[in-house]
């Protein structure tokens, strides 16, 4: 996998370069971000990891001149900061994922890893786990060779679900991505989507489990 990484600590980058290639992951550095904007749409990479906090052109300024110009990398955003109204402008201007500073080495290369999995997922068209399948382009759910009739709410949130099967996913992240959508997506809200989702799933091979602190998932029965 080759990465690019947009982050102005230089001590933190060859950290993460040097953690990164230990995996497989090989990431170039790069610590400005009108620069980072310029490479990241001039080459191809698998993913771009991008830190707010640049001191020319900020990370918002940067996925929003990669997203202008066309650029369709998946962007993972490294943020020491934790305000939800920001993650929310950063999701509808184009950004994929999240990581809170300070993290893992191993929780940046699984987010990673689904990153690209989800990324080749969106190249092809079509998402699936177990019976359940989806075509991007229709943009409709075939359940065992059936068209599975959902609502706009249902099929929001079962698309979540099937780009990122085994992972759980919290009620906070599915409102993050879906409220923008819907204004009146809440808590309870998601709990009340994934109870009538579970009813349209019965009889299949799938489920989806709740993992108690964690969110939901969904899985085949012969995922494991």
């Amino acid at each position: 996998m080759r990465c690019l990484l947009i982050e102005d600590d230089a001590d933190l980058a060859t950290w993460l370069v040097k953690s990164l290639s230990s995996r497989n992951i090989f990431a170039e550095w790069e610590e400005s971000g009108t620069l980072g904007a310029r490479r990241g749409l001039a080459e191809e990479y698998d993913a771009i990891i991008l830190d707010l906090g640049l001191p020319d052109l900020d990370g918002a300024g940067v996925l929003s001149r990669i997203r202008a110009m066309g650029g369709t990398t998946p962007v993972l955003v490294a943020t020491a900061r934790d305000d939800l109204a920001e993650r929310v402008a950063l999701l509808h201007g184009g950004a994929d994922d999240f990581l809170t500073k300070p993290f893992a080495i191993d929780e940046l290369e699984a987010r990673l890893v689904a990153l690209v999995r989800r990324s080749h997922g969106r190249a092809t068209g079509n998402f699936a786990c177990g019976a359940l399948s989806y075509d991007q382009a229709s943009r409709q759910f075939w359940l065992s060779g059936t068209p599975l009739v959902l609502t706009p709410r249902e099929h929001a949130v079962l698309h979540l679900l099937i780009m990122r099967p085994g992972e759980p996913l919290s009620k906070t992240y599915i409102l993050d991505r879906l409220i923008g959508e819907d204004g009146s997506m809440n808590p309870e809200t998601v709990e009340v989507m994934i109870y009538r989702l579970r009813r349209k799933l019965e009889g299949s091979d799938l489920r989806i489990v709740t993992m108690r602190g964690l969110g939901y998932f969904l899985e085949a029965d012969d995922a494991g």
